[in-house]
């Protein structure tokens, strides 16, 4: 009788055979900088088609995110975003990188500016804190 084992990885759940975990091990994630857990209010604005849209933030690094959405924009599409935390906010262009519909989209940040940069190295130094305090 083969055995099948459920996986979770950024939402979606694999099945595969006891051979083929053997055979193929799962690449761990390689990441320019640190992604941490930040939940914050965001809102998408695409200019084409001049849709706007409110959603969350549920993890944060320095170069993206990855919102929570039901109805995602496609890959590479271009928006405004803007994340609300507290008194801060933070604004940049950014772009699509992944799509998972009924779940959220993974974003990459374009041309950040200086302040809005400034904004984003403190909620990430809040965050890294965070995590080493819960890390024990």
């Amino acid at each position: 009788m083969e055995r099948y084992y459920g996986a979770w990885r950024r939402g979606t759940l694999a099945w595969a055979k006891d051979a083929q975990l053997r055979e193929k091990p799962v690449p761990r994630e390689k990441r320019r900088t640190p992604r941490y857990i930040f939940i914050a209010s965001a809102e998408l604005f695409e200019e084409r088609s001049e849709v706007r849209v409110a959603t969350r933030v549920s993890e944060l690094s320095l170069y993206g995110c990855y919102l929570d959405m039901m109805n995602p924009f496609p890959v590479d599409t271009i928006v405004l975003l803007k994340i609300f935390a507290g008194e801060a906010a933070f604004k940049s262009k950014a772009k699509v990188i992944y799509s998972q519909p009924n779940m959220g989209s993974g974003m990459a940040f374009i041309d950040v500016e200086p302040d809005s940069l400034a904004v984003l190295e403190h909620w990430l130094a809040e965050a890294a804190k965070e995590q080493h305090t819960a890390a024990g």
